[in-house]
Parts: structure tokens; sequence; C-alpha cells
């Protein structure tokens, strides 16, 4: 086993290839018995003007840091025009967890009565917040918004962002320095070098032991692949998140190393689905299945919450016996 360094450019299904990019420029091809796409997501772009010049994102580790060395600068210039408006577009998860913070956010790069004085705004092009999750978590999402005092605007989407204007549909502007966008994620560019159908945002068809279907030898993972969780009830595909993520790669890598020794593969299923939502000041919201029944709120859940953040979705340490241990598979939840 060797261990390669670098960003995939090109993948040849044919040759059964993959050329990779090292950090020097340095350019090689290695060949694949077995590949495994674990290549997440991205944002794709969105047709606004003005977007990619005047927005930011949390999409990598470098444009969150890039949004917070804004934050830090907008919070201390109150000559600049719409310093103290910060527009959050989306309201699903991300989106959310977002607006509920940003307070907390601008007063540690300044004082509570900066933030006090701040504008949040969550836009959401639907006409409710988190359309995702359903009736049950709502009223606590919206408790959790109205304790943050988020000014929310629903059935509105944006058409031009320029420098410290936001243009939305309904004709209106808002003053801002700070857009901050939470929409367009799709799967990994890499997926359209797949020559085979994609779904709506770009995520490869996989079977159940997460082969790309009609591309033999390539199996898919995580963000870039579209999976069937639990089959019941008209059938749940996986979601973008490290919940069905880090599951899914136990099951890509497991049967991948099967294949090639002609062993028989695990069926990957996820039954047990829960949401923990953070919700800044006010806790959280957790709750268990594909229609999310809320089983708890506020400090309790927050508690859950930081659990998943600090321990639960980093990767496992001690031991090789111990690693193992921590990454077994249990069928019947997908674990």
């Amino acid at each position: 086993m060797a261990f390669v360094e670098g960003a995939a450019r090109k993948i040849n299904t044919n040759r059964r290839d993959v050329t990779v990019e090292s950090g020097d420029g340095t350019v090689k091809t290695l060949p694949y018995d077995r590949l495994i796409l674990a290549t997440g997501s991205e944002l794709r772009e969105l047709p606004i003007p003005g977007l990619a010049e005047n927005s930011f994102n949390i999409d990598t580790y470098d444009t969150a840091v890039a949004l917070d060395v804004h934050l830090q600068k907008i919070v201390q210039t109150p000559d600049i025009p719409g310093h103290n408006c910060f527009v959050i577009v989306g309201a699903s998860m991300c989106g959310i967890e977002m607006a509920a913070e940003m307070r907390n956010r601008i007063e540690l790069h300044s004082d509570a009565a900066t933030a006090q004085a701040a504008r949040v705004v969550l836009l959401e092009r639907a006409e409710m917040v988190g359309p995702e999750f359903g009736d049950g978590p709502r009223p606590v999402i919206l408790d959790g918004m109205g304790q943050a005092d988020v000014e929310i605007m629903l059935g509105t989407s944006v058409t031009r962002i320029d420098k410290d204007t936001l243009t939305l549909s309904n004709g209106k502007k808002i003053l801002t320095a700070t857009a901050i966008v939470t929409i367009g994620l799709c799967a990994s560019s890499l997926s359209v070098q797949i020559p085979v159908a994609r779904d709506e945002i770009g995520r490869l068809p996989v079977d159940d032991m997460l082969r790309v279907k009609d591309a033999p030898g390539i199996y898919a993972t995580g963000d870039i692949a579209q999976a069937v969780a639990d089959e019941r009830d008209d059938g749940h595909y996986a979601l973008m998140s490290c919940q069905h993520g880090r599951t899914m790669g136990k099951y890509a890598g497991y049967n991948a190393a099967r294949e090639l020794m002609d062993l028989p593969p695990k069926p990957y299923r996820q039954t047990d689905y829960t949401t923990c939502l953070d919700l800044g000041n006010f806790g959280a919201v957790f709750s268990t299945g594909w229609d999310r029944q809320v089983q708890h709120f506020g400090a309790e859940a927050k508690k859950r919450k930081m659990w998943i953040n600090s321990e639960l979705i980093h990767p496992p340490v001690g031991s090789r016996a111990e690693i193992f241990e921590g990454s077994r598979i249990h069928p019947e939840t997908g674990r």
C-alpha cells in the first residue's frame, strides 16, 4: 500500500487509471484494480450576477477563514456601507446554524453592543424555514431563530449581489457588506468524468454494494453517491452529511476489498437516521427517523450536538485492533 498526496485531475475508465497532480506540479498516472470515489461535494456556480466577487461561503476551510477575516474587519469599520447587516442565503441546515451563531461570532470580534446592534437576515426562496426538516422540528427552529433575533425572509431569492447591496426577487434591496451563500451544493466535479447518467445534483448512481452502475470496477461513497440508505416507505436516499458519508465509506472499502478477494459483499443500509441541528444560544434540536420526530431540544440536544462535533465525527484513534473495532459494520443500523 502506498500513500500519494495530490489532486486527482483525470479518471480514465477505459484504461482504469487516475492522473494525479502533486503540490509541486508533478503529474503521474496511477492504475487501479478498484477505484473508490469519496471526493465529497462542492458549491456549484449559481447564475447570480456578482456572486463570485461579492459573496462568502464556508464550503472549504479556506473560504471559511476568508469569511472570518472579513468579519473581523467589517465589525471594526463602521464607515463601510452595510457594515452591520449580515445576510445568510438559504435556510437549510447550514444557513440556520450560521444565522443562529452569527451574533456570537460578531461579539467575538468586537463587543456585545456591536453584536446586539447587528442586523442578521436569513433568506429562503421556499415558503418555510428548513423545508427539508418537516413540521416536527420547525417550531423549535423558529423559537431558536427568534431568540437569536434573526430576521427571516421567505419566498424570496437573490437576483444580484453587489459589493454593498443585495437585490431580491421582489425588487427590494438590502444594504449589506456581508452576503453568505449556503445553497448550491452538488457532487464533486470528478463525477462528470464517469460516463454514466447522474442525478440532478451530480451524484453517481450506485447499487446496494455502492458499485457505480454501468461503470465496472468503480465504487462511490459519501456526497458523490446516490445510494439507497433505507428501502422502507418508498425508499430514502443517503443525504450529503457526515452521518451517511462515514458509514458509506466503511461499506465501500469493505466491499471493494471483498470483491478483489472473490468474497461476498455486504449491502449498504442505514435505517437509524437522526438529525441534530445547532441553534446557537437556544441550544439545538435532535430528531429521529426520516419523518424527524423531535426527541430533545434546548440544552439537552446541545450536549448531543457538541458530542457529535467534538468526538463522533472524528477519525478513530488507538491501536490497530481498536480502530478496526470502532469501524465495524452493524447490518441492523449501518453503524
